[in-house]
């Protein structure tokens, strides 16, 4: 069993809602990219969202797009982030690590390359925003290195597309909350909680709900409905301008605990 299905067993034999923080790996501070992503675990976080920079990003807001720019600006790259997943290994063997990105870096770096490093420095999982399920061919490569594959659904969606992502999803299936980038601030939970349940009804993995949650109400109100919640933009804007490593550990943990015990309570 992988970590992230290992992580979400657990959550529901406890009856718990996964929180899922996602944050652009190198920003604020290269240096301290390792002791962020333990911070986010001290604070609470089931699975870590790893985003890798790029520079043409399609679905992230002006967030996520700063941060890309800044940790690009300061050299980061695809093999910078397989080394702090795998220094964040030496101290932490359980938590998941997804690598959210875009395709061009992995093609770049080459898929079989790519899976093999990703694998052996511990990651669990991608995202790749640009890669549909109908083109998604060019990462089988990824998969039978035993990467999961985590797949976008969205209010868009249609039904019969629907069915054929919740019978390929792996790991957890992301439902988007609105058709937008990240980081928008318009959250129906409504229109949400009936969408999730249609999914949770056809889907083989659990669902997880991003875009749009920002702070601890609006985390708690999708707990109601859904396996987990994925927030971003909040904590990267939180994180922007952190100077050292005190600095974004308490930021981090600052931010998210309260969310941990918003999705507890």
């Amino acid at each position: 069993m992988s970590r992230i299905d290992r992580r979400f067993e657990q959550l529901k034999s406890a009856g718990r809602t996964g929180l899922i923080p996602f944050v652009t790996a190198g920003d604020p501070s290269p240096e301290h990219a390792v002791a962020l992503m333990h911070a986010l675990v001290d604070a609470g976080a089931d699975v870590i969202e790893l985003g890798v920079p790029f520079s043409d990003p399609m679905a992230d807001g002006p967030v996520i797009q700063h941060a890309s720019e800044r940790a690009i600006a300061k050299g980061v790259g695809l093999g910078d982030v397989l080394g702090w997943v795998s220094q964040f290994r030496q101290r932490d063997a359980d938590t998941p690590i997804v690598l959210m990105g875009y395709l061009n870096p992995i093609e770049i770096h080459g898929y079989v390359r790519f899976a093999q490093e990703a694998v052996q420095a511990g990651v669990d999982g991608v995202l790749v925003v640009d890669c549909p399920l109908e083109e998604s061919s060019v990462l089988q490569p990824l998969r039978h290195a035993g990467l999961q594959q985590i797949l976008l659904a969205a209010p868009t969606t249609a039904p019969s597309r629907m069915v054929q992502l919740c019978g390929s999803a792996q790991g957890f299936l992301y439902y988007v909350s609105f058709a937008g980038i990240t980081g928008a601030a318009r959250l129906s939970t409504n229109d949400i909680a009936a969408r999730v349940a249609d999914i949770r009804a056809k889907s083989k993995a659990p669902v997880a709900v991003g875009f749009g949650v920002r702070d601890a109400q609006s985390a708690k109100a999708i707990a109601g409905f859904a396996d987990a919640v994925v927030i971003g933009s909040a904590l990267v804007e939180r994180l922007a301008g952190a100077e050292d490593v005190d600095d974004v550990v308490a930021r981090a943990k600052d931010f998210l605990a309260p969310i941990r015990k918003a999705l507890d309570a």
